[in-house]
């Protein structure tokens, strides 16, 4: 797998950046350039290249292998799971099996375990392709709230707290609330 967070190089000095993906709690969108940011050939916000790839890696579901599924379950998955740019190399994975906790009750002692190792899975390519230094994940359960957070700090490669997010609408998203930032 490869990801780099890369500009791309137009004519001139202008560079084009991966515009960010901004999360509601239930959808990523691309957010609009602000007025600091008149001189982006795109119109789109690019201030957070490696926080967009945070949010593509865990909000992404990652494809389930034959033994995590139930008769009849969709493995899910993204549409470029299997494909390969490289002759000779394994597939390109993104993603998380967050997904896969929808079946389980929080009040299940390996509910937090299995998404603190999701979780690490989802960025662990981040650190391989050196995109990130690493990064540490906190998940606690609060069963009695009905929510679990998943804390996530990404460090640099200078070392520096370069994403500091906090996940604690996930249950409630991965429950199925259609817009669970309105209850």
């Amino acid at each position: 797998m490869s990801i780099r967070i890369i500009p791309i190089a137009l004519d001139g000095d202008d560079t084009l950046l991966a515009p960010d993906i901004v999360w509601d709690g239930m959808v990523g969108e691309f957010a609009v350039a602000g007025a600091d940011e008149g001189d982006n050939a795109g119109g789109l916000r690019a201030k957070a290249a490696l926080a967009t790839a945070v949010l593509m890696q865990l909000m992404t579901d990652r494809a389930a292998d034959p033994s995590e599924m139930r008769d009849g379950d969709d493995q899910r998955g993204w549409p470029g799971d299997g494909i390969s740019m490289a002759d000779g190399e394994d597939p390109d994975v993104i993603g998380s099996k967050l997904w896969l906790l929808r079946r389980r009750s929080l009040s299940e002692a390996e509910t937090p375990l299995l998404a603190k190792r999701w979780t690490e899975e989802a960025l662990q390519p981040l650190v391989d392709e050196g995109a990130a230094a690493g990064f540490s994940v906190t998940v606690t359960a609060k069963p009695t709230e009905n929510r679990m957070d998943i804390d996530v700090t990404v460090t640099d490669r200078s070392g520096a707290d370069a994403v500091k997010q906090k996940f604690a609408i996930l249950w409630e998203q991965i429950r199925g609330l259609h817009k669970p930032l309105d209850q």
